[in-house]
């Protein structure tokens, strides 16, 4: 059974470990990361025509100042992120399958300019075109301890999920050169890709960073 390392911080981790399995594959969950919730002033409501929400780590950590905007359309990036946003409340919500930038562009298409964008820390490059962004971090992410166990579940043959830069950053300073060899990298975006480095048996990019996506290239790695 071909095995697959799953990257991602839960609760994503266990949402594609899942996805995995059901691929009849084997799914090993080994997160880099820890989301962690940020002391955040909320502006008000009424400065904004909409809310932008690219992680639903976002949707989680941004506590109960987030209903304060239940009144504005919210534009979420990937379904996993629009439910969050539903489960709290919003009943206005569009959900986009592309990037920051897809979004921002059907943002003001509707006709919205000053948006509102609740993230982390560290967000993926966006083109926001017309639009006055005022983007506040709700939370981080803390870098976990090196897990030899990584190491040690990267059996040759094993295909490594990467979810983000920083993940692949983070992934090739703990795997050395010598063991990349049998191992296949699947990561979310071209930029992702980059950041894991070469040496790797293998490593490819949907065209859309989508979670289904990156699973129809494991199945294409594993028949």
């Amino acid at each position: 059974m071909r095995r697959v390392l799953i990257l991602r911080p839960e609760p994503g981790a266990g949402r594609t470990a899942q996805a995995v399995a059901r691929l009849g594959l084997e799914a090993v969950v080994h997160p880099l990361f820890a989301p962690q919730a940020l002391e955040w002033t909320a502006p008000l409501a009424g400065d904004f025509d909409a809310l932008l929400m690219t992680s639903a780590h976002a949707v989680r950590l941004a506590g109960p100042a987030l209903t304060a905007y239940r009144k504005l359309p919210a534009y979420a990036v990937g379904s996993a992120t629009a439910a969050a946003v539903q489960a709290q409340g919003f009943d206005r919500v569009v959900a986009g399958d592309g990037n920051a930038s897809a979004i921002a562009a059907q943002i003001a298409t509707d006709g919205h300019r000053a948006v509102l964008h609740l993230a982390g820390t560290t967000v993926a490059p966006m083109e926001a075109g017309p639009l006055h962004v005022t983007r506040i971090a709700v939370y981080s992410m803390t870098s976990l301890p090196p897990d030899s166990a990584l190491l040690h579940d990267a059996v040759p043959g094993t295909v490594l999920l990467v979810h983000s830069p920083r993940a692949g950053e983070r992934l090739a300073a703990q795997v050395p050169m010598a063991a990349r060899a049998g191992l296949h990298i699947v990561a979310i975006s071209t930029a992702t890709l980059a950041a894991c480095g070469t040496g790797w048996a293998s490593a490819q990019a949907p065209d859309q960073p989508r979670d289904d996506d990156m699973l129809a290239l494991v199945r294409g790695l594993c028949e």
